[in-house]
């Protein structure tokens, strides 16, 4: 491996351990719940997910998991 190469391995690891430099903006994840797999996407500071729940309250289990998941990482809409 050339010394280019570890350094920009060295650097990403050093990123990975500073998790306020990254800001998600957009996502999509497949949850597998207890009865069922959901889909969330995140766009444009708002979630989506395809769950019952979701679509009444604009909130659910999937979307609070990945919230505390990536705290202090996403840039969402107020």
């Amino acid at each position: 491996m050339d010394s280019g190469m570890i350094g920009k391995i060295e650097k990403a690891r050093r990123y990975a351990r500073e998790p306020h430099r990254f800001h998600i903006e957009s996502l999509s994840v497949r949850i597998d719940g207890e009865n069922n797999s959901h889909l969330v996407h995140l766009a444009n500071g708002k979630w989506r997910c395809d769950c019952e729940f979701f679509q009444s309250r604009k909130v659910c289990t999937h979307t609070m998991a990945l919230e505390e998941l990536l705290k202090g990482m996403l840039v969402l809409e107020n």
